[in-house]
C-alpha cells in the first residue's frame, strides 16, 4: 500500500490537539482547583469543616473519577451537542476532557493543600488573618509548586484523552492515527502522530518541570 503523508492534514491534527488540551487543562484546572478548595476547607480539619458539602463534594469526584473515558464520551454527548451543536469534532470533545481532568486536579490539589504546614496556617488565624487571607496568602503560596506539578501531570493525561476522543470523532492526532493510520494501514501516518503525541507528552512534562524548579523554594 502507497504510504503517504499529508502535511496539512497533519498540521490540522496537531492543531486540533493542541486546542483541545490547551482549552481543556485551562477550564479543569479552574475547576478542578474550585473543587479542590472545597474539599480541602471543609474537610474534619479544614477552615470550614462542612461534612454534608465535603460528602457531596467527594462523592462527585470519586463518580467522575471512576468511569472510564470513553464512556464519559457518550454519556457528555447531550452536552457536546449543546456546545457546538455536534457529537463530532474538537470542540464537541471539550466537555468530556473537562469532566475526566477536573477531578483528578481536583484531587492534586487536595493532596497540594494538605501538604502545607499545618504550624503556618495556626500562626495565620492566631494572628487574625481571615479564611480568605489564609487560602490567599498562606494556602496557595506554599502548595503552588505542587500545584503545578499537578496541572502538569493533568495536561499529560489529557494529551491521552485527546487521542481517545480522536478515535471517535473529536479530530487532532488520535483521530489521525486511527483513521487514516491505523484503518488504512498507513503506518507512516500512524507513527507520525505517535511520536508527535509523546513529544507533545515530554514538551508538557518540561515545562512543567521547569516551572516547579523555578518557583519551589524548598
Amino acid at each position: 500500500m502507497n504510504e503517504t503523508l499529508n502535511l496539512q492534514q497533519l498540521l490540522k491534527a496537531i492543531g486540533e490537539t493542541v486546542y483541545m488540551t490547551c482549552v481543556s487543562l485551562f477550564f479543569a484546572c479552574i475547576l478542578g482547583l474550585m473543587i479542590g478548595i472545597i474539599l480541602y476547607i471543609t474537610s474534619d480539619n479544614g477552615l470550614v469543616k462542612n461534612k454534608w458539602i465535603n460528602t457531596i463534594a467527594n462523592g462527585i469526584v470519586n463518580i467522575l473519577r471512576a468511569i472510564p473515558f470513553i464512556i464519559l464520551l457518550i454519556l457528555v454527548i447531550p452536552l457536546a451537542k449543546l456546545i457546538a451543536g455536534t457529537m463530532l469534532g474538537a470542540t464537541a470533545a471539550l466537555p468530556s476532557l473537562v469532566f475526566a481532568a477536573a477531578p483528578f486536579y481536583a484531587r492534586m490539589c487536595l493532596v497540594a493543600f494538605n501538604e502545607v504546614d499545618k504550624g503556618t496556617i495556626e500562626a495565620s488565624k492566631a494572628m487574625g488573618a481571615s479564611n480568605i487571607q489564609i487560602i490567599t496568602k498562606v494556602l496557595f503560596p506554599e502548595a503552588l509548586p505542587a500545584l503545578i506539578a499537578g496541572i502538569t501531570i493533568t495536561g499529560v493525561s489529557l494529551v491521552s484523552y485527546t487521542a481517545m476522543a480522536g478515535a471517535v470523532g473529536a479530530g487532532g492526532l488520535g483521530d489521525l492515527a486511527y483513521l487514516y493510520g491505523f484503518a488504512r494501514r498507513n503506518n507512516l501516518i500512524l507513527y507520525t502522530s505517535t511520536v508527535i503525541i509523546v513529544i507533545f507528552v515530554f514538551l508538557i512534562q518540561w515545562i512543567g518541570d521547569a516551572i516547579v524548579k523555578k518557583i519551589d523554594k524548598r
